[in-house]
């Protein structure tokens, strides 16, 4: 079952450098409701690897784009209504309509 966010890391978030992609993406989840063990399938990355990334550990450009297309789609989820996921189960659902395979 995926956790939710813990404070830790929601200050860390809310203090990091917005100039990072990698800070922008995990404030991104955080208002979508998305959890990392659903977020790093979708980007084909270990959980680890998107905490990193949250905390503000730079990444490859191969990654940078495949997080800001992810994002862009998340955004405009935001936009139409469809995201913050309601429930995990939502969130799920999200996710693997996005990749368009199992988690």
């Amino acid at each position: 079952m995926p956790r939710t966010y813990g404070d830790k890391l929601l200050l860390k978030l809310q203090g990091g450098d917005s100039t990072l992609l990698g800070v922008r993406l995990g404030r991104l989840c955080v208002e979508a409701n998305l959890p990392i063990s659903y977020v790093a399938p979708a980007l084909e990355v270990s959980k680890n690897t998107v905490h990193l990334w949250f905390r503000g550990r730079v990444m490859n450009e191969q990654r940078r784009k495949v997080v800001e297309a992810f994002m862009h789609l998340v955004e405009q989820d935001m936009k139409d209504g469809v995201l913050p996921a309601r429930s995990m189960k939502h969130a799920k659902t999200y996710i693997e309509g996005m990749i368009g395979k199992e988690i």
